[in-house]
């Protein structure tokens, strides 16, 4: 059975995984080579409906980074981090940026 063009064109949104608040969309995506303590998670440009955590000072695999923990803002679970500052040059291109770990957000168009 071939999909239908709203099928197509319906968009793809992360929600978390405990409540189902929506977070991010598929489109925001910028990699899925990133790793938690706990497991794989993906790079994104934007997270919505998340409240940020106090800013720290964090020594990653990659280098030092200032960030703060985004909290789910329906039920409060920890979702993942956002880059505020990198310290490193090469990496500068994670300010801003969220990190979302992958089993704590599920895909909701599926």
């Amino acid at each position: 059975m071939n999909p239908s063009v709203a099928d197509l064109m319906r968009e793809r949104i992360y929600s978390c995984q405990n409540c189902r608040n929506q977070i991010s969309r598929h489109d925001d995506i910028i990699s899925k080579g990133f790793q938690s303590v706990k497991g794989r998670a993906f790079l994104f440009y934007e997270a919505r409906n998340v409240r940020e955590g106090a800013e720290e000072n964090k020594m990653f695999i990659s280098g030092n980074y200032k960030v703060c923990d985004l909290y789910c803002n329906e039920c409060g679970q920890i979702l993942g981090w956002k880059y505020i500052k990198a310290y490193d040059d090469s990496q500068k291109y994670k300010e801003g940026k969220v990190v979302l770990e992958k089993f704590k957000i599920t895909d909701a168009s599926s």
